[in-house]
């Protein structure tokens, strides 16, 4: 862990960036590192034009809090959808009430933010359209499950 004061500048962090099917492709800029920091983990996105970061999921025990820096796009949540633009702040509370899916709405400008969450691991995170649960546990694993996979307790015990 981490015991130490972090002071950066975006240009001196490195982008990763991550692509999936048709919908999704963001770069990653990561200031406190998962491996680092037990209790906040902060990161810029940039997603590109038209794209989401991550499927509408919501995490059952953490918090997630993002300010739009530039760009616009809108926050898809179990009820609505959300335009959201620079200069405003977002906060999805852990549990369904906190359900949400960002995505850039431009078809040519980039949206940028910053993203604060809290990090009590290990996190199980419901993504309600495909039915699917992660359990992320903090520095070790992350692993995905259908939820129609549900086995019984004693299943290939002996």
């Amino acid at each position: 862990m981490n015991n130490k004061i972090v002071l950066t500048n975006i240009s001196k962090l490195e982008g990763k960036r991550k692509t999936g099917l048709d919908k999704y492709d963001y770069t990653k800029y990561e200031v406190t590192k998962r491996k680092d920091f037990s209790q906040c983990y902060v990161c810029f996105y940039e997603l590109a034009p038209l794209k989401s970061a991550y499927p509408k999921h919501y995490h059952k025990y953490n918090t997630e809090c993002f300010y739009i820096i530039s760009g616009s796009g809108e926050v898809e949540t179990n009820d609505e959808k959300l335009k959201v633009t620079s200069g405003d702040i977002i906060v999805f509370p852990c549990g369904e009430g906190g359900t949400h899916k960002i995505t850039n709405t431009s078809k040519n400008e980039k949206l940028t933010y910053i993203d604060f969450d809290t990090t009590n691991s290990p996190d199980i995170i419901k993504y309600v359209d495909s039915g699917k649960i992660g359990i992320i546990e903090h520095n070790i694993s992350s692993s995905f499950y259908k939820e129609n996979s549900q086995v019984d307790y004693y299943d290939g015990e002996k």
